[in-house]
């Protein structure tokens, strides 16, 4: 899609975000980052493409737009409301190419399948292998995809299928809300999962570990690493420019291991960094590093992980390898995304 491109034009966005019946949808995902995404997908005349997260319907509508006249989308959203207002708002329209489902996402939508496109406005625990059973040959998905097991953090993944084996195309920094198995009213506030403990008073605040496994079953770790953060004896600002927030994330992967934290506090800023049960650090999205201590191991880490990130160049999401791998358990069957350093590349 380019500057001069008719298509986003043709699609009315307000009409459905803002339309005077439904009134404002407030938690959607931007025009822009639906625009990117489209354009990954690559639809073409007369493709058939599976939407998962229907939302408003304009992200429906702009596929449809795409298939045009001999192409069809079937779309899916766990919210019965949902569906049944973009369904209502695209007959307003005229719209006849397209179809709302309400549906679990993560199992695709089989009678309508095989699909050319299948694109996802949710992050699923890990590519099920559903959606890839369900592309046709040549097909191609493009999906938010967890790089660890913590909230919002993600890459956005374009990806192809060779003999039912899934392969990254490309990827691009983003993030879309976490995937739920039945409708919320507002999943922002809390994540839906991989959050190990959280508290709503006086003020919602939560945190989410890398070394969950070695916590005990109370969460007694995490929930004194959350108190360490909610109450620092230390803050400082971080010497650099604020922090590429999309870079850092996926940095940290790399860097944190099991010790990168990620935490919402009660004046709703989020923050990255290490964490233990005895000590915390991390720097928040402007900038501003909070500690148990000024002496803290955790601070000594994280401004370790800073400093090789400023190294590596505040990299970009193609300066990552990235990989599909068998996913464990049994919960969602599928492929985990797992980055890397680019080969020609070291942490510094």
């Amino acid at each position: 899609m380019t500057a001069t491109d008719p298509l986003p034009a043709s699609v009315p966005e307000q009409f459905y975000v803002h339309n005077a019946d439904r009134g404002e949808t407030l938690h959607r995902s931007t025009a822009e980052a639906i625009h990117r995404d489209v354009t990954a997908l690559n639809v073409c005349e007369g493709d058939h493409v599976l939407e998962i997260g229907t939302g408003t319907g304009y992200s429906g509508a702009f596929l449809a737009a795409r298939a045009g006249a001999t192409g069809r989308v079937t779309s899916i959203d766990i919210s019965a409301h949902l569906v049944d207002w973009a369904d209502r708002l695209h007959r307003q329209r005229g719209l006849t190419t397209i179809t709302c489902h309400t549906a679990d996402g993560m199992n695709g939508h089989p009678p309508h399948a095989p699909y050319q496109r299948i694109a996802a406005w949710c992050t699923p625990p890990r590519l099920p292998r559903a959606w890839v059973d369900q592309l046709a040959p040549d097909g191609r998905i493009v999906a938010c995809l967890p790089i660890a097991a913590q909230p919002s953090t993600t890459l956005v993944t374009t990806i192809t299928v060779t003999a039912g084996q899934p392969r990254v195309e490309t990827v691009t920094f983003g993030g879309y809300a976490q995937s739920t198995a039945a409708a919320v009213e507002d999943a922002l506030t809390l994540p839906g999962r991989w959050v190990d403990h959280h508290t709503d008073h006086p003020n919602p605040a939560w945190i989410s570990i890398g070394w969950r496994d070695h916590d005990d079953p109370q969460h007694s770790g995490a929930r004194s690493a959350l108190h360490l953060l909610r109450n620092p004896g230390h803050t400082e600002t971080y010497h650099r420019a604020p922090p590429d927030w999309p870079s850092w994330t996926a940095y940290s992967v790399m860097a944190g291991g099991a010790h990168r934290s990620t935490a919402a506090l009660h004046d709703g800023r989020r923050g990255i960094g290490h964490t233990t049960a005895t000590t915390a650090a991390v720097i928040l999205t402007d900038g501003t590093i909070l500690a148990d201590t000024a002496a803290s191991p955790s601070l000594t880490a994280l401004r370790t992980w800073l400093d090789r990130w400023e190294q590596a160049g505040r990299p970009s999401a193609a300066w990552f390898g990235t990989s599909l791998v068998p996913g464990g358990g049994n919960d969602l069957p599928g492929w985990d995304l797992r980055i890397t350093t680019s080969p020609s590349l070291t942490l510094g």
